[in-house]
Order: C-alpha cells, then sequence, then structure tokens
C-alpha cells in the first residue's frame, strides 16, 4: 500500500480513488497558513492561501492517510504532483494511525524555498471580508471555514 497523508484540502477533498481512509497523527508539524496559492484558490495578482506544515517539536497535525493500491499509484501521484505544483514539495513522513500502526507516508508541504511560502501571515487579510481571490477553487472564506473545522478538536479528520 501506498499511503498519503492529507492535512488540508486532502482531508475533504481527496479527487482520487484509494482503498483505505484512517484517521492519522502526524508529530513534530504544526499545521500553518503560511502559503500563497496562484493557481486553485487565487491568481497571481490576488493570491490566495492555503495550508502548509511548519517544523513545531511539541504539535501533533491530525490529518488523514490514505492507502494507494500501487497498480492505480502512478497516474493519481502525477495528479497530485500536478494539484500541489504550486510551490508544495512531496515528503515522506512517519504517520501514527488510531489503532496504533505506524506507517510512512506522502506528504505535500511547502517550504520556506519556494516562491509561494509567506511565513507568518495575517489570517485576517486572507480570511476576512475582503478575501476573494478570483481562483478555480471554491471562495477563499469557504476554504478558511473548512480548513479550521477540519483541524484538531473541531470535529475533523
Amino acid at each position: 500500500m501506498i499511503w498519503i497523508f492529507g492535512y488540508g484540502s486532502l482531508v475533504w477533498r481527496p479527487d482520487f480513488e484509494y482503498a483505505e481512509r484512517h484517521r492519522a497523527d502526524l508529530g513534530g508539524w504544526s499545521r500553518r497558513f503560511w502559503q500563497a496559492s496562484t493557481d486553485h484558490r487565487g491568481v497571481p495578482e490576488r493570491p490566495g492561501i492555503v495550508v502548509t506544515l511548519v517544523p513545531d517539536p511539541e504539535a501533533v497535525t491530525v490529518g488523514v492517510v490514505y492507502g494507494l493500491r500501487p497498480e492505480v499509484a502512478t497516474p493519481i501521484m502525477g495528479a497530485l504532483d500536478y494539484r500541489e505544483r504550486g510551490g508544495y514539495s512531496r515528503e515522506s513522513v512517519d504517520v501514527t494511525l488510531a489503532d496504533g500502526r505506524v506507517v510512512e507516508a506522502l506528504v505535500y508541504r511547502g517550504t520556506a524555498e519556494n516562491p509561494n511560502y509567506l511565513g507568518p501571515a495575517p489570517l485576517g487579510r486572507y480570511c476576512g471580508p475582503d478575501s476573494r481571490r478570483g481562483g478555480p477553487q471554491r471562495s477563499q472564506p469557504r476554504v478558511c471555514v473548512e480548513a479550521a473545522s477540519s483541524a484538531p478538536g473541531n470535529g475533523g479528520a
């Protein structure tokens, strides 16, 4: 099984066939709205904001891990690489499932080395009342609500 860890829009919109889906914890990382989106949630002149992971030794990010059958993984990974092309890189991490199993999973993360990385940007600038960005995906306010409701303690994952 090839595992994909989702912590943002992949939690509520995976858009691919998977064999298994489990709640999963990723230790040592925090979910932050520190990545600009100029292709899905905004446009270059008015970027939207999306989540990424930042190192945080004390944190645990709750998300979802999807199990892919090897025979369907190649086209799915190609589609995910395209979907996450706006500054995300693919990395391997260990996640813990609810039953205690630890699996190696692939995760997409925007790092400080990519041009769309914002760092600690003011969230109100992107999720406030004037936050329509013009990207082809859902409106930015909806993304902010979905990401917040998917966060730990809010019934998500």
